[in-house]
């Protein structure tokens, strides 16, 4: 796993070494062991007005750990130019083609068969290759440079693009250093992060930086820029492809294909080890990497020991004891999760909420103290049904058999006029209930986009300047179409659209951002095998009921891998990867509303209206609604926008 950047100016105009070297700098931790920089020099050519280029690279070495593997790599006579982040897992397979077909190699390393996979066919090539990854390519024969992110975006890619130039890096901040890039806020990205908890791609925080999507890539040429997508979950492939296969055939296939994604993910030269929160996903991950692997595995869970509605240690313990893993656990005091915060939300490049981050630097800091790689069970909720929001359409369907009149005027009046709170057991189920009744009503697609927002756009309405959206022309229902397009865009039942809106959405949006910025901050590689893109476009092709059956979620995949679990993990309830927030809110973390939602401060900024965020902060600190991820959400917001702007 690595750190790439670089700038390509297609009239040919000086690409300074002093900016790459600048750039590469900023990404130190994600490849503390090498670095590279390629600069090309068409000025010194017969033809003046070529494109000039510019490659960066850090290095964390995993495979090949020897000077070989070293980035900028090229080809033998050095036409090709190549910087690459990620992993290709089926590279040993196509190496062996290639030596067949006359290729020779000078390294082991999977970048190298890349380039010679590109020599034999072209960019196309891409969609031979398994893995996770991020790389840009200089052609010189063809004078392109290509950039491409993997199927599922489990690797970033931004970039920004002026007509004549175009950068790009692994991080925003990077992309940053190059002085021809503008600092502008995009207020349509600020509006979907309060609708969404996060900024969804294409967009980013900054006007002119954008991120590359999933299963795309873009082709800079003279004639200037192009962004074509080379892969999709195919539409309708649940019904032509399994007609007549009964659940036997599921479950073996599904068996088949994710012990093989976990298989070829044991492929490093470097210690590696498995996250395990004790949830179904990682204990999966961890059982079949204990049924492949030579050796014992290293596993790696939190605990908290004096917060216990967020303690599932019980839960690894029981995984870990059942595969004779090498087991650590993270044992921390509120204390300790507390003062690791401020590092997180000064790390972050664009406002991001999901409060999940900060647990998942902790267990990323210390597994990389044991090894250099770590398996997840990332992908598991959102290919299997595993989240709450699924189980809605089922809740959904009895619900509406209620007269309207009972709900309307009885049910929905008497949970709202109840206190709801994060901290205690049944309170959050209380708060569950009311976001539940919020979006059970009108179409699927108003459904599904209300149980997913965060902030309403009546709320978002009241809270933004009025005068900032009206001379911004803020788009508020940015989040709602950007949601209902990919609903829409697939043709299937219910459960598999809401899930396919997540594979291309808040899965890469959120979940892998997460997990790679926080894991990248600390140097080390996370890898997940359930989005080994084989197992996905296989799961597309089985029916929601198989996933979701009435209000149970992960169905198929506990039918499954049921003989691999213990009985405890298997009757535990899902929780979520989460942190206190509302508690800490309303006490070690009070600081946090005074400072950056003072009136004074408010006022002074001229983004928010004061009043709102004063009545959401006094009915969590009166304990009337928890609206602890609105006043979060607002307050990671404003620890990210003083932090850029000294403000």
């Amino acid at each position: 796993m690595c750190g790439i950047c670089g700038k390509i100016n297609i009239e040919g105009k000086e690409i300074r070494r002093e900016l790459i070297a600048r750039m590469n700098s900023t990404l130190y931790y994600r490849g503390p062991d090498d670095e590279g920089i390629y600069i090309n020099d068409p000025s010194k050519g017969a033809d003046r007005t070529l494109p000039s280029v510019g490659l960066g690279h850090k290095r964390l070495s995993i495979i090949d750990l020897s000077k070989a593997g070293r980035q900028p790599m090229s080809n033998e006579d050095g036409s090709i130019q190549m910087v690459f982040n990620g992993e290709i897992y089926n590279f040993k397979s196509l190496k062996k083609e290639l030596e067949q077909n006359g290729h020779h190699f000078t390294s082991r390393t999977d970048c190298e068969v890349l380039i010679h996979l590109y020599e034999k066919e072209g960019i196309e090539c891409i969609k031979r290759l398994n893995g996770m990854f991020a790389f840009a390519l200089w052609d010189s024969k063809n004078q392109a440079l290509f950039l491409c992110r993997d199927r599922l975006g489990i690797k970033p890619l931004f970039y920004s693009w002026d007509g004549k130039s175009l950068s790009f890096a692994s991080e925003i901040k990077s992309i940053l250093c190059d002085p021809e890039v503008s600092k502008n806020i995009d207020w349509d990205a600020l509006n979907l992060y309060l609708t969404l908890n996060y900024i969804s791609a294409p967009y980013t925080i900054f006007k002119e930086i954008k991120k590359l999507e999933p299963g795309c890539y873009i082709i800079v040429r003279k004639e200037g820029f192009e962004i074509k997508e080379y892969w999709d979950i195919e539409k309708g492939a649940e019904s032509r492809e399994n007609k007549g296969k009964n659940i036997g055939t599921y479950k073996k296939n599904l068996y088949d294909l994710l012990e093989d994604a976990v298989r070829i993910r044991l492929i490093a030269d470097v210690p590696l080890g498995a996250f395990l929160s004790g949830g179904i996903d990682s204990s999966i991950i961890v059982g079949l990497m204990s049924r492949v692997s030579d050796s014992p595995i290293n596993t790696y869970s939190i605990g908290y020991k004096d917060i216990p509605l967020f303690d599932e240690t019980e839960y690894a313990r029981e995984v870990a004891k059942l595969n004779q893993t090498h087991h650590h656990e993270i044992v921390l005091s509120a204390k300790d999760v507390l003062n690791t915060i401020p590092e997180v939300l000064t790390y972050l490049d664009e406002p991001f909420a999901d409060s999940s981050a900060i647990p998942q630097y902790i267990v990323s800091r210390e597994t990389k103290k044991h090894v250099k790689v770590a398996l997840s069970g990332d992908g598991g909720d959102e290919l299997f049904a595993g989240y709450r929001m699924y189980s809605g359409e089922y809740w959904y369907s009895l619900y509406k058999l209620f007269p309207r009149v009972l709900r309307t005027k009885l049910i929905e009046p008497l949970l709202n006029s109840l206190p709801d709170s994060r901290d205690k057991y049944l309170l959050e189920h209380i708060r569950r209930l009311k976001k539940f009744v919020i979006g059970a009503k009108g179409r699927f697609e108003d459904r599904v986009f209300a149980w997913n927002e965060i902030f309403s756009r009546e709320l978002r309405e009241k809270i933004m300047n009025k005068k900032k959206i009206e001379l911004e022309k803020i788009n508020p229902d940015l989040g709602k179409e950007m949601l209902i397009k990919k609903l829409s865009s697939f043709d299937d039942d219910n459960i598999n659209k809401m899930l396919y809106m997540d594979l291309k959405i808040s899965l890469p949006n959120d979940m892998l951002s997460k997990v790679d910025w926080m894991s990248m901050k600390n140097s080390l590689e996370v890898r997940v095998p359930f989005l080994d893109h084989r197992l996905v476009e296989y799961v597309f092709q089985i029916h929601g009921n198989l996933k979701l059956k009435g209000k149970k979620g992960k169905y198929i995949l506990l039918e499954t891998f049921k003989n691999i679990l213990p009985q405890l993990v298997l009757k535990k309830p899902k929780w979520g990867f989460e942190v206190p927030i509302s508690r800490w809110l309303k006490s070690e973390l009070r600081f946090l509303i005074n400072e950056y939602l003072s009136k004074k401060k408010i006022e002074k900024q001229g983004i928010f209206n004061f009043k709102p965020i004063e009545k959401l902060t006094d009915d969590l600190l009166q304990d009337r609604s928890d609206t602890s991820w609105h006043l979060w959400n607002l307050i990671v917001f404003q620890t990210w926008y003083s932090s850029r702007f000294h403000f």
